[in-house]
């Protein structure tokens, strides 16, 4: 069969399993005795309808639960999708988030989808067919490298406007009938759902349900009616030399959707496994909505641009006010778990600040050996030194902790070597009563570049079992002490020369 998309990665037996896992919870059909697939859709309602005015939590620690959440919710659409994504990666789970939702589309939800332009890789005739479905919109977010865009175009983009072409779109959001959403650190891609055979992310979402999905409903109308938001369709109507010229024939339209259809329903991709991720399927959600906190949730995000400043790499933005914000109210402890840890002037005087009346303040970050982002770890390594000197206390993440076969429900070995595990999650623990889950890095980038969204919940046993989880990930067996242990001499000499490097460049607000 044509391939539509060319997976990113080797290792076909477990990429058809997960598009087995993915197609086959979406498609579940019950056994005799079971409720119908609309049920646990009017259970949920109904607890919605139950706690009017509030928001409802759940967090999403591991890959598998995300993943399912997703998939379950895809299904269950009855009126209208919104998504929001910084990466959509060509590999199964695009693949299968693309067919999810063609699905979705095509027994009436409406699907608006807007997707940041850096990091998709979508080929054009598939993602125009897409977006021409009656039912599907599709919006790319500030349109300077990839989509409609030719190489040349790029390296004019870059000359003449080097601060547009690095803001970008780092939103991670996804809302369902506008009742139901899910927001956090995961893009669709395989290494935040624990598939990737070499790389793989510890991250963290938050499925919310009620009044809080409203405030995110209203976050995506700012950016899908900006003017940095431009239709798929548009991107490719160009006749000049500036823009990309592509055309789908009718009959190409129907052989892409053919083909994802098929992709995603391939007979041969079952196994064991995956009848039993079928037979569990049924009491997942449920079991999830009983665990829900419920009560109040704000959610934070930027407007599209992030700030009005279009010259220099400044200029702030209304999620790094509110982190501040929960920064400066902190009055016994913070913990914080973030993959990049580099903080710009104003960031360091107000950790500086907090420390010295009396709040500790302990962070969870990637070491040299599990980072993916060398250039971010080389801003984090030039300022460590200080960083332990202001009182900070800093836990490095190993490449290969013990807590990867906990939160892992597989482990993608290749050539029967497990994948590094690696920091994403984006957290913070206030006082271990105050909650942040979202999108944010303690980075330059996030404080004045990307626009970035999160959800604050003021609930102390949720805020208790998110610091408890972070804590462990602190322990001895998972990360190193960064005042004591050394952590970049377990890291290859020419891997500590690249950042090196990458330290005696001026780099620091692109990080």
């Amino acid at each position: 069969m044509h391939r539509l998309f060319k997976p990113s990665e080797p290792g076909m037996k477990m990429k058809r399993l997960l598009v087995a896992v993915l197609f086959s919870l979406c498609v579940w059909h019950p056994s005799p005795g079971r409720a119908a697939p609309d049920a646990p859709m009017d259970f949920v309602e109904g607890q919605i309808a139950a706690h009017e005015g509030q928001s409802g939590v759940y967090v999403l620690d591991t890959g598998m639960e995300a993943l399912l959440a997703r998939a379950w919710l895809a299904d269950h659409a009855r009126q209208t999708i919104e998504v929001q994504y910084f990466i959509w990666s060509t590999d199964n789970i695009g693949i299968l988030a693309s067919e999810a939702l063609l699905r979705a589309a095509d027994r009436g939800v409406q699907v608006r989808v807007i997707v940041d332009d850096l990091l998709i890789d979508a080929p054009d005739k598939p993602l125009l067919a897409l977006a021409k479905h009656p039912n599907i919109e599709i919006r790319i977010y500030n349109p300077k490298h990839s989509v409609g865009t030719p190489a040349h175009k790029r390296v004019l983009n870059a000359a003449t406007d080097f601060r547009g072409i690095n803001q970008r779109m780092h939103d991670k959001t996804f809302i369902v009938d506008g009742k139901m959403a899910i927001t956090g650190g995961r893009n669709m891609a395989n290494e935040y759902f624990d598939y990737n055979h070499e790389y793989n992310f510890r991250d963290r979402d938050a499925l919310l349900l009620g009044k809080v999905v409203k405030a995110m409903q209203a976050s995506f109308e700012r950016f899908w009616n900006s003017e940095l938001c431009e239709a798929v369709e548009s991107l490719y109507d160009g006749l000049g030399l500036m823009q990309k010229h592509v055309r789908v024939k009718n009959e190409d339209i129907e052989r892409i959707y053919r083909e994802l259809h098929e992709y995603a329903n391939a007979p041969g991709n079952f196994a064991p496994e995956v009848h039993a991720a079928i037979d569990a399927a049924p009491t997942s959600f449920p079991r999830l909505a009983e665990e829900v906190v419920w009560g109040e949730a704000t959610f934070i995000s930027d407007i599209p641009g992030k700030n009005k400043n279009w010259i220099s790499l400044g200029g702030g933005g209304l999620t790094t006010a509110a982190l501040a914000q929960l920064v400066e109210s902190a009055r016994e402890s913070i913990v914080i778990q973030t993959p990049y840890l580099v903080l710009s002037d104003d960031a360091r005087d107000l950790f500086k600040k907090t420390v010295g009346r009396g709040v500790r303040v302990r962070i969870n970050t990637n070491s040299l050996a599990s980072t993916d982002n060398l250039q971010a770890f080389s801003g984090y390594r030039q300022q460590r030194n200080d960083l332990l000197k202001m009182g900070l206390e800093i836990y490095e993440y190993k490449p290969d902790p013990e807590t990867q076969k906990q939160v892992t429900q597989r482990i993608a070995e290749k050539d029967g070597k497990p994948p590094v595990f690696a920091l994403h999650a984006k957290t913070m623990v206030v006082d271990t009563r105050i909650v942040y889950i979202g999108t944010f890095n303690v980075d330059p980038r996030s404080e004045n570049l990307n626009t970035e969204v999160g959800v604050i919940v003021p609930n102390e046993a949720l805020a208790r079992a998110v610091e408890t989880s972070i804590e462990k990930d602190m322990l001895p067996g998972n990360s190193w002490n960064a005042a004591i242990d050394l952590p970049d001499q377990y890291v290859p000499f020419a891997k500590r020369l690249r950042v090196r490097f990458w330290q005696a460049m001026p780099i620091k607000p692109l990080l």
